[in-house]
């Protein structure tokens, strides 16, 4: 059990004990262009800075290369090499990697054996660190559950990775998971939810709440979705920004990390908004803010598939 560094009053405990700040980093699109990596690096620098220390990535993501943009924001290296600039213009130095909880996921094609292995020491090369605090299956896929389960405990053995979750299952996959051998050790499972995205409501979300498994909430602003235009200029999510003198993106997030059980991860290229970002965690909103905004973006009454965009 750890309790990992962070200045933010929410914080989500996990099933083994772990204590994680709710608002993390995503970094899904970043580390994709040289002409923005410094600003890119600066910004993951800013949101530890705001004790938003979880970082998320995948291997999947520029194909290893948000996962190196990553590694160069910790270890303070410039896209041209050399030491990296701070937003402010300071040198960077390194940062304390025990400070940090750092995710990434392998993809369903490299779940099995040998596969999974060497695409986890090939994260932790691009990361440019020792272990994963939280390594996750991107999706189901072919390889048989129990296999990936197998190699899963068998990179904690190694010190490898510390824990290890999901990601876009279902309430179904979730139920398979469990009847699988060491199934039960899942910490997470990693899903879009956002107010106008609550389909995992319906029977996913009480799923995982009886089976101690948290919620890590990707899109959590619905960058990725065609849904994000609706969210942005709704007059109800305007008037509760305006009672508590924020914008719409940090009620969104206050939204999103509500009751404690859930971690939202937005993503930012930018330092003033990785700290726009960080500062949702100073709302707290009332039952009436709730209430608004649950009439723009009713819950679910039925089954819905789960949104991936």
């Amino acid at each position: 059990m750890s309790d990992f560094v962070t200045s933010q009053r929410h914080v989500v405990t996990l099933a083994n004990g772990d204590r994680v700040p709710a608002l993390g980093q995503g970094t899904w699109y970043l580390g994709d262009s040289r002409a923005t990596h410094d600003r890119e690096a600066q910004a993951l620098r800013a949101g530890v800075a705001a004790g938003m220390t979880l970082i998320d990535t995948a291997e999947m993501y520029g194909n290893g290369r948000s996962e190196r943009l990553i590694g160069d924001a910790l270890d303070g290296t410039a896209a041209a090499g050399g030491q990296l600039r701070e937003a402010d213009g300071s040198r960077a130095g390194a940062l304390d990697r025990d400070e940090l909880f750092i995710v990434s996921k392998v993809l369903p094609s490299n779940a099995g054996r040998p596969d999974i292995f060497e695409s986890c020491d090939n994260t932790l090369e691009n990361l440019g660190v020792d272990y994963l605090d939280l390594y996750l299956l991107h999706w189901m896929g072919m390889v048989p559950l129990a296999e990936t389960v197998a190699c899963m405990e068998e990179l904690i053995a190694e010190g490898k990775i510390r824990a290890w979750g999901v990601s876009n299952f279902d309430t179904d996959e979730m139920e398979d998971l469990w009847r699988v051998p060491g199934g039960q050790n899942c910490q997470v499972n990693q899903v879009l939810y956002h107010p106008a995205s609550r389909g995992i409501e319906y029977d996913l979300l009480p799923w995982m709440r009886d089976h101690d498994v948290a919620l890590m909430a990707y899109c959590p602003l619905a960058q990725a979705g065609t849904l994000r235009g609706r969210l942005f200029q709704s007059p109800e999510l305007a008037e509760v920004a305006r009672r508590h003198n924020a914008t719409v993106p940090q009620v969104i997030l206050a939204w999103d990390i509500r009751g404690g059980n859930t971690i939202a991860i937005p993503r930012s290229s930018r330092p003033e908004h990785t700290l726009e970002n960080a500062a949702a965690d100073a709302i707290e909103l009332t039952d009436e803010d709730l209430a608004l905004i649950s009439r723009a973006f009713p819950a679910p009454s039925y089954k819905m598939p789960l949104d991936m965009e």
